[in-house]
């Protein structure tokens, strides 16, 4: 069982901010037509987070294949995400600090990594809401923060905040 652990965020921003940028070049040397986005919770200033590196990558339905195989020679596939046309996940465990790539087609269904982290800066009681979930879950099990994360965003999607986002 994979427990979930969270810091406060003003401990690793700096070191994700720097993370960020130094991939998101690597990033777009090899893909200059991608709108490379920093998300996640490291991406949220006095949040809480695992520590890690969320970055989406944004490209066009043409662009995706050529995308899929660009980041395949940068990240190892992450086999435990889903796979679509429209969604591949990579990662690098061994970055400092762990990277989590999320490839999308711009305005699929799976094209709100960008929206939930917009929806979290301009609206700080959501984020103290996913804050309450992450320290609900603390040293609990993955999954089952997964889960309760996974309600919290589905929710955000019913908002208008997030349908106002395009």
């Amino acid at each position: 069982m994979e427990q979930v652990t969270f810091f406060e965020n003003n401990l690793y921003y700096k070191k994700t901010e720097e993370a960020f940028f130094l991939h998101k070049k690597i990033i777009s040397e090899r893909l200059p037509f991608a709108d490379v986005q920093h998300v996640g919770s490291s991406a949220i200033p006095n949040s809480l987070t695992k520590g890690d590196l969320d970055i989406q990558v944004r490209v066009t339905p043409e662009q995706f294949p050529i995308a899929v195989r660009a980041l395949e020679t940068l990240y190892e596939r992450n086999e435990g995400s889903s796979k679509t046309n429209d969604f591949r996940a990579f990662k690098d465990d061994s970055a400092t600090p762990p990277l989590g790539v999320q490839l999308t087609v711009i305005n699929s269904d799976v094209d709100f990594f960008w929206k939930f982290r917009e929806i979290l800066l301009t609206n700080d009681q959501y984020r103290k809401e996913y804050d309450q979930i992450k320290k609900k879950y603390e040293g609990k099990d993955m999954d089952t923060y997964r889960e309760a994360k996974s309600e919290f965003f589905g929710m955000l999607m019913e908002t208008a905040e997030f349908r106002e986002l395009s």
